[in-house]
């Protein structure tokens, strides 16, 4: 997999757009990208525009990371 930041911004706490990573695979093709905001996380599959992915609050993504690390 390849993982691109977006947008870095120099200050390292999240403002209300968040973080936004673009993930490729190893062939260089664009699978989607991920959000991280300050309450939750958002998957955007393919070429899906923020705010209409997958979203999940960032809470039970630690939940959800933590069962699975059992």
């Amino acid at each position: 997999m390849q993982v691109r930041v977006k947008d870095l911004q120099v200050s390292m706490d999240l403002g209300n757009n968040g973080l936004e990573l673009e993930i490729k695979d190893n062939q260089g093709n664009h699978l989607g990208d991920l959000r991280i905001g300050r309450a939750k996380v958002e998957w955007c599959k393919g070429r899906v525009r923020a705010g209409n992915g997958i979203q999940i609050r960032l809470e039970n993504l630690v939940e959800l990371i933590e069962k699975q690390a059992q």
